[in-house]
């Protein structure tokens, strides 16, 4: 049976060679889509599962109002992890951990000895309970006795086969490793070889130092009973892993006693209403709050929903092609079907016959995706998560290929497989496809889901118009200062001598491509926007208002080009006693016009400085945020001069700057010879502000083209079915004087009326869906009425330049040929 069901499939394949291939192109779009987005959504969706008993795990958070802010650490009061085991009920484990960034690690004893390498991240400072708690295999050593003294780390197979490549883990064991700081060093001996978990995580770290090292490094100078000094070196990381019937909202209660009780006489604790909470393990990936290790990318739920929402819309569009056309084509199987239920086959073998038809048609769109999707995510690897691969021997994979296969095909075959079974014999034997009712039923349906298409495609063309516009908007708008040609480079964390670094600012102003230099910190829009409080005093009463500090020095408003309104820019005598404050700082204090605030005495960090002078506003960071109330000065010392800002000339010849940053590359090696050359130009900062949304511009425009590909494919099945149903008709109206552009517009008029009531629904569904995105920017671009227009218009003339194809060909044909039969 299944035998000859292939035969007939085959044979229908063959004879509407055309109609099967825009089902399979079609379907293969959408099923490759789905699965590139499933690909991304399982990758991150699995960070952090495989650990024994992880929904027990939490990492222990804070969030805290500081001055009126509200800010979050990923960071505690080091004493709480081991008074949480005690004095805590429903916690089992508490394991205390120290990140540890950009270390040289030198090899003393092995065949590469002397070995450095340089700038090594993924470290950690642990014990035993942090290897209680998740899950290594041990290729050598024990998690009892690896890391209960000084001086001891455990390393991954992978970072020992590094540092020892020509040695077993066993042999590894008892190698002796220095940890580098530049102001300090620190041997450790190896205790243990562990393997790096084969799954996602964000846990992977390499060099794992013994939490007692941690504790004997008085270079640190880390306070480890103090709760709440004043000073961050009593806060640390920690996870706990609760109790098998514990409730986490009461641990963490709990959690909140223990840490008021123990700072209920600190004032300073009281004023920032720290608060912790329980961070399950399974949530760390997508909480960009608290951060992840090392500056890991997190993931965005709303994010991966939506790439769900457009794998499931052009799954859809790939199904309603399917079914348009193959219902279209009913009457040409008329016949077959009256003729197989004269010959006795009844209507359940006649649906499983062209259920069989819809699988291999899915089952050829499933295998021509797979093939396509290496290819895929090599070419989208710049918007794929890192280390994200199609392995097809993964379980998880092969089912949900499976399940779509049968998915799809139950969508896309079971309407047309039930309607084309449906047909009585009596009636498709007389070339009657069935009565009235079920031909009307057939075309509404058709157009039903021709209108879906092109809701569908409508919505998303909208949506990455708007889109765009916005981040064009962001990259383009005035704001606020000169962003082009301006290098950044940032002096080495272990050097900031003033010495060296007045050194090299006076070679690097000796480069002809260079115009101006400025020192100071980080430039007028960053990734910073850490807020501090400065008062001013009216008289009154004291104004205390939260300000975002900038520091630089003479240079720096020249550089940047920030606006004076009044008063005049920093000069080298106003180091200790003046400084710059912008327009809503002033205004936040009182001052309508910029004039009246110059000469005014404000307070921040406890001394006095005079306002010489009020800059005109700027944003401090993505339009996605308020311009903030600013304050600007020149502070001495190593820590405030440890950026350059640096001016370029404009390039009177290709390869100027190439010049210019090779010569700062030698001047470096000149003054940090220990550390590499880095640097970045600010308007690289400017455009990473909106990385998230040129992914997101991006993926809709791809989307978007994918959905008016599959849409224009199923208007071209439809318009070929349509034409050739009107041949006859065509042929009459030529011959009593029709024109081929009549013939066209009467043809074409059906499809525009779909289009338009498709442009109808789509518009306010698109116009709200838009509007509550750009609710995220405080400053934004107007949803213009043209958007939509344009869409609408654009996707009209797709439409039918698609359609003209057939339509023109079948208006230009000769009538005689239409009509010989007749």
């Amino acid at each position: 049976m299944i035998k000859t069901y292939l035969k007939s499939a085959i044979r229908n394949f063959w004879r509407h060679k055309l109609f099967t291939l825009i089902n399979i192109v079609g379907l293969s779009v959408g099923i490759s889509a789905a699965l590139v987005i499933y690909l991304v959504v399982h990758f991150d969706f699995t960070f952090d599962k495989f650990h024994h008993d992880g929904n027990r795990i939490y990492r222990v958070v804070t969030s805290y109002t500081l001055n009126g802010n509200l800010s979050y650490s990923s960071a505690s009061p080091i004493p709480l992890a081991d008074a949480a085991k005690k004095e805590a009920n429903g916690v089992e484990t508490a394991a205390p951990f120290e990140t540890i960034a950009h270390l040289d690690v030198v090899i003393p004893n092995s065949q590469t000895a002397g070995t450095r390498y340089k700038e090594q991240d993924d470290m950690i400072y642990a014990d035993e309970r942090y290897f209680n708690m998740f899950n290594y295999h041990w290729l050598a050593g024990s998690a009892k006795t690896a890391l209960t003294g000084i001086n001891q780390v455990v390393l991954t197979a992978a970072r020992a086969k590094l540092y020892f490549p020509n040695l077993s883990p066993a042999d590894v064991v008892g190698k002796t490793i220095i940890y580098d700081r530049h102001y300090d060093q620190q041997t450790s001996v190896v205790t243990g070889i562990v393997e790096q978990p084969l799954g996602n995580t964000d846990l992977a770290f390499h060099d794992f130092i013994s939490y007692n090292t941690f504790k004997a490094v008085k270079t640190l100078q880390y306070k480890f009973t103090d709760w709440y000094p004043n000073t961050n070196l009593a806060w640390d990381q920690y996870f706990i892993k609760t109790t098998v019937d514990a409730d986490p909202i009461s641990v963490e209660k709990q959690l909140n006693s223990i840490l008021k009780a123990h700072t209920a006489t600190d004032q300073q604790f009281n004023r920032s209403s720290y608060q912790l909470h329980l961070q399950p393990l399974a949530d760390m990936h997508f909480d960009s709050r608290y951060g992840i290790f090392y500056n890991r990318p997190t993931a965005n739920k709303p994010a991966l929903y939506g790439l769900i929402v457009i794998a499931i819309m052009l799954l859809l569009l790939g199904c309603i092609n399917f079914i348009n056309l193959t219902t279209a084509q009913a009457t040409q199987r008329a016949k077959e079907i009256g003729i197989r239920k004269t010959l006795g086959s009844s209507r359940k073998q006649l649906v499983c016959q062209f259920m069989l038809e819809t699988f291999c048609i899915t089952l050829m769109a499933v295998i021509i995706s797979a093939a396509l999707t290496p290819v895929l995510l090599k070419a989208f690897a710049a918007f794929t998560p890192p280390g994200l691969k199609a392995n097809f021997a993964n379980p998880g994979i092969t089912l949900f290929l499976l399940g779509l296969t049968i998915i799809v095909s139950l969508l896309a075959g079971f309407y047309p497989a039930k309607v084309l079974s449906g047909y009585k014999t009596l009636q498709v034997l007389k070339n009657q496809s069935g009565n009235d009712n079920s031909q009307n039923r057939n075309s509404v349906l058709r157009k039903t889901l021709t209108v879906t298409q092109f809701v569908i495609a409508q919505f998303f063309v909208m949506s990455t118009v708007l889109v765009s516009k916005q981040v064009y908007y962001a990259l383009n708008k005035n704001l606020g200062y000169k962003k082009d040609a301006i290098l950044i480079i940032e002096t080495p964390w272990q050097n900031r001598s003033m010495q060296v670094q007045y050194f090299f600012r006076n070679k690097l102003m000796a480069i002809p491509q260079v115009k101006q230099l400025s020192m100071g910190i980080d430039a007028p829009a960053s990734n910073y926007t850490d807020m501090e409080q400065a008062t001013y005093n009216d008289g009154k009463k004291e104004i205390k208002t939260d300000v975002l500090p900038k520091f630089g020095d003479e240079n720096y408003t020249k550089i940047y080009h920030l606006k004076l309104l009044k008063g005049r820019i920093l000069e080298q005598r106003d180091t200790l006693s003046g400084m710059l404050i912008n327009e809503t700082y002033a205004k936040a204090i009182g001052f309508k016009n910029p004039a009246d605030a110059i000469g005014k005495a404000i307070s921040f960090h406890g001394k006095h400085r005079q306002v010489v002078g009020v800059l005109s506003d700027f944003h401090q960071s993505s339009l996605h945020d308020a311009i903030k109330p600013v304050i600007l000065l020149i502070q001495p010392g190593q820590y405030f001069n440890r950026i350059f800002h640096i001016a370029l000339n404009p390039q009177t010849a290709p390869g100027d700057w190439e010049k210019a940053i090779a010569a700062m590359n030698s001047l470096w090696k000149q003054s940090y010879p220990e550390q590499d050359f880095d640097y970045h130009f600010f308007d690289e900062n400017i455009a990473g502000f909106y990385e998230s949304e040129q992914r997101t511009s991006t993926l809709l425009s791809w989307a978007t083209a994918l959905s008016i590909i599959i849409s224009c494919l199923g208007l071209l099945g439809l318009t070929i079915y349509t034409t050739n149903q009107r041949t006859k008709e065509i042929g009459i109206r030529k011959v009593i004087g029709a024109s081929v552009s009549q013939m066209v517009v009467l043809l074409s008029r059906e499809l525009a009326l779909l289009i338009l009531v498709a442009f109808v629904v789509v518009t306010p569904i698109a116009w709200l869906a838009m509007n509550k995105w750009m609710q995220s920017f405080a400053d934004r671009t107007p949803i213009s009425w043209w958007i939509f227009a344009a869409s609408g218009g654009g996707m009209l003339v797709v439409a039918i330049i698609t359609s003209s194809f057939q339509t023109v060909k079948a208006a230009i044909a000769n009538p005689i040929k239409s009509l010989k039969s007749e």
